[in-house]
């Protein structure tokens, strides 16, 4: 009764547009607030705010767009600038509007934009930083003068925009919904609340990002001669349509791979290798980071090279690990060919009653590189420990020679 109750719950809870176990509260969230009505004008602050623990926007960036409601006109922005103005010709002054389209387009400014454009937390060119790696990046902010329309919301005093994108694959943004006012302060002392905000909730989906998977996973052991590659077509197959010329041919065509390498065992601790390559041609990742799901993550020792947190998604679990490169160091995966790879070593205390190789218990339930899951081998193909002891090829002729002389002695005897 109790798991029927929560799978209802979270079936009116998370939108049917996406959601991720390993991230089930993430999204991106677009908060407009009305800061003065001017009569025939109104002026806004639009913030965008990534509420996701490991997926970012990278370059080029966000997009944001919307549907203005009746002909609504954008006269003056700081912050971010329109894509493009549309048809002004209607206003024959010396001051032309900023944009009048009927569906603008909003994009961020660039980093080093002149003071008088810029406002507070913007021109990042759209980039928006996970809230693991960097939250003081995750936000982005611009401000608006536009001219009223001839319409207005039946149930307030302003009309709200509509059918809000992002511009970035894979995401699908909800209805405008009111909350309470936001509050702000100048000095810390006196708060001043705006006249209205409105939230827009936008989620990521992996299958509305791309028609295939992106990455895959590859293992191996020190205790098992056996390689088990990246599953054959993971992301593609070469000669189909849709595989990309972009990506090095491989039986698995996939832009990254991720191998997973149970390297070293001692006493009291166990060591994995873990390789990220990228084997795009085109595509460097910028800010990008890896998350995986291991029992033994909670008794992490020490990781080399990389960032790495355990994320507390759900109370009492700390399986989930997150990684991410060292700033100027590896936190950009290059290009396919220009080094396109970076990887750690981790080390791990053998937690007493749980610890073991067989079964696969070294190797990660689940694999995502910048929040995609990655596709894993199958189960049954794991490199498993050998079933008998092992007998080295050089040890058989001593071995043979002792049981001739054997043979010899006891045929004397007789």
């Amino acid at each position: 009764m109790a798991t029927i109750f929560i799978f209802i719950f979270f079936f009116f809870l998370v939108p049917s547009y996406g959601f991720d176990s390993l991230d089930p509260l993430g999204n991106i969230t677009i908060t407009w607030d009305y800061f003065s009505d001017n009569g025939n004008s109104v002026d806004v602050r639009v913030s965008l705010n990534n509420l996701q623990l490991f997926r970012h926007v990278e370059e080029p960036g966000w997009n944001l767009g919307w549907a203005w409601k009746g002909d609504e006109v954008i006269w003056a922005m700081l912050g971010a600038e329109a894509k493009e103005q549309g048809n002004c010709t209607r206003f024959r002054g010396q001051q032309k509007p900023h944009c009048c389209q009927k569906e603008p387009v909003i994009i961020d400014l660039m980093p080093g934009t002149p003071y008088n454009m810029q406002t507070a937390n913007c021109c990042k060119g759209g980039v928006l930083t996970s809230l693991k790696q960097d939250h003081s990046k995750g936000g982005a902010t611009f401000q608006m003068n536009y001219i009223k329309a001839s319409v207005s919301d039946s149930g307030g005093s302003f009309s709200m925009p509509e059918n809000f994108t992002l511009g970035v694959p894979g995401y699908s943004c909800g209805t405008p919904f009111q909350v309470p006012p936001t509050k702000f302060t100048k000095d810390g002392h006196r708060w001043q609340q705006v006249l209205e905000t409105w939230n827009v909730t936008c989620i990521y989906s992996q299958f509305l990002a791309s028609p295939t998977p992106t990455c895959c996973v590859s293992l191996s052991a020190f205790y098992n001669s056996t390689i088990v590659p990246c599953p054959t077509c993971s992301c593609n197959c070469q000669g189909l349509p849709g595989a990309t010329n972009c990506v090095e041919c491989s039986h698995h065509m996939c832009p990254i791979s991720i191998h997973w390498h149970v390297k070293q065992s001692y006493k009291e601790h166990w060591r994995v290798k873990i390789t990220i390559t990228n084997m795009n041609f085109v595509k460097n990742y910028s800010q990008w980071n890896l998350v995986a799901v291991h029992p033994n993550f909670r008794s992490v020792t020490q990781v080399f090279s990389f960032n790495f947190q355990t994320l507390s998604v759900y109370a009492n679990f700390s399986d989930i690990g997150m990684f991410w490169g060292l700033p100027y160091y590896n936190d950009r995966l290059l290009t396919h060919g220009e080094n396109g790879h970076v990887q750690t070593e981790v080390l791990l205390h053998k937690d007493r009653g749980e610890f073991r190789f067989n079964e696969g218990w070294s190797f990660p339930r689940k694999i995502s590189f910048n929040g995609d899951e990655c596709v894993m081998p199958s189960p049954d193909a794991y490199p498993t420990l050998p079933n008998t002891a092992h007998i080295s090829t050089t040890t058989l002729p001593t071995i043979f020679l002792s049981l001739l002389l054997l043979s010899i002695c006891s045929t004397s005897l007789e």
